[in-house]
C-alpha cells in the first residue's frame, strides 16, 4: 500500500509557528512518527510540503493510478483552493482531511472546508495524533475497499 502524505502552506514552519495552536511538534518529527506507524502498518509514504498551490495540484494529478491513498493537511488552502478540491474530484483517489488544531472551534472562515465533503473524513484537534489517526484510518478503508 502506498500513501502520499500532503502538507499544505506554513506547515514547514510547525514547531516554531503559532505553538500555542498548532504545538511544538516539527514537521520532520510528524513525518517520523508517520514513518514508525507506517512500517508498523506495511504501508509506504512519500511526502510532500509545498506552500504553493499548483504543486499541490499536479501532486494530486500525478497520484492518479500511482498511489492508494492521500493524507492531506492542506492548511490554509482547506478554506480557499477550489482547484484543489477540483483534482481530488478528477483524481478519483481516497483522502482523508486532517488539521493540527479544532478548525471548528477558531475562527468563522477556517470553519469551513472545501474538501471535506469530498474527503472520505475529517480528523481535526488531535495535534500531531491527528495524522497518525488518519493514516490509520486509511489503512483500514483501503484494505476494506480490495
Amino acid at each position: 500500500m502506498l500513501v502520499l502524505v500532503i502538507h499544505g502552506p506554513n506547515l514547514n514552519l510547525l514547531g516554531s509557528r503559532e505553538p500555542r495552536l498548532y504545538g511544538k511538534a516539527t514537521l520532520k518529527q510528524i513525518n517520523a512518527a508517520l514513518k514508525k506507524l507506517a512500517a508498523d502498518l506495511k504501508i509506504d509514504l512519500e511526502f510532500l510540503q509545498s506552500n504553493h498551490e499548483g504543486e499541490i495540484v499536479d501532486a494530486i494529478q500525478k497520484a492518479r493510478g500511482r498511489v492508494d491513498a492521500i493524507l492531506i493537511n492542506p492548511a490554509a488552502y482547506t478554506h480557499t483552493s477550489v482547484a484543489i478540491r477540483d483534482a481530488f474530484l478528477s483524481a478519483e483517489i481516497p483522502f482523508v482531511e486532517v488539521h493540527l488544531s479544532n478548525v471548528a472551534a477558531r475562527e468563522e472562515f477556517r470553519r469551513r472546508s472545501l474538501l471535506a465533503d469530498a474527503a472520505v473524513g475529517t480528523i481535526a484537534g488531535f495535534g500531531p495524533e491527528s495524522y497518525l489517526l488518519g493514516l490509520r484510518a486509511i489503512k483500514k478503508i483501503v484494505a476494506s475497499s480490495k
